[in-house]
């Protein structure tokens, strides 16, 4: 079973051709069934940079399953990576080839302390600011890929929370990339020049999704 100790769950309900035109991706035809609740070891949909064409943002629209695979002493597939220094990522991240972009129009994170009426733990839920000029409702995740023994698998950057996820969630919070120059970077920029976007994302693009919002999209969750 998956420890809840980092971005394990989230929202991916936008179609292919919104994620083929946001991101620069071709989408081969393929359509995409709207995810509610992607956890780990779920298929999702991840924008990698086309391997025949030149070093651009150009990419190809791919199904991928949810968490790096284990090595070493690490027993159970890799959600999130955090510590870029580390030589289990440095070959990773220094080809542009093995970076992605995970689509999202939402993620969770789990309250440090129990609701005091259920006893449990809740699922709080982001996304971009609605009606911003500079938000979108669909981003993305700084995610790395590589082939495995039962396909491609991949996991996402995280990084300290700013102060919207902080206050639920202190550790960390998922690498967000908002389509344009930040996803073109990702995708093809040096090493270094990659890792540096391993930043949150500023507070006033972000909020938490109220609860009644909540409650009328997804009247299963509460």
């Amino acid at each position: 079973m998956f420890a809840f100790v980092m971005c394990n769950l989230y929202r991916m309900t936008s179609n292919a051709q919104a994620i083929a035109q946001l991101f620069g991706a071709d989408a081969a035809g393929r359509n995409l069934p709207a995810l509610e609740e992607i956890y780990p070891d779920s298929e999702a949909p991840v924008v990698i940079r086309s391997v025949t064409g030149p070093m651009t943002a150009e990419g190809q629209l791919h199904m991928m399953r949810w968490g790096w695979p284990p090595f070493g002493e690490i027993r159970r597939p890799i959600t999130n990576v955090r510590n870029l220094a580390s030589p289990l990522w440095r070959s990773a991240l220094a080809d542009p080839a093995r970076r992605c972009l995970v689509p999202v129009t939402a993620f969770s994170e789990w309250s440090a302390a129990a609701d005091p009426q259920t006893g449990r733990k809740r699922k709080h839920w982001f996304d971009l600011q609605p009606g911003s000029q500079e938000g979108d409702p669909l981003f993305a995740f700084a995610g790395l890929w590589r082939e495995a023994e039962d396909g491609p698998r991949f996991a996402f950057l995280t990084c300290a929370p700013n102060a919207t996820v902080g206050r639920v969630h202190p550790k960390a919070m998922p690498v967000i990339l908002r389509p344009g120059a930040m996803c073109t970077r990702w995708l093809t920029a040096d090493g270094p020049a990659a890792a540096a976007l391993q930043l949150p994302l500023a507070d006033h693009l972000m909020r938490e999704i109220p609860q009644a919002g909540l409650a009328l999209a997804q009247p299963s969750l509460f």
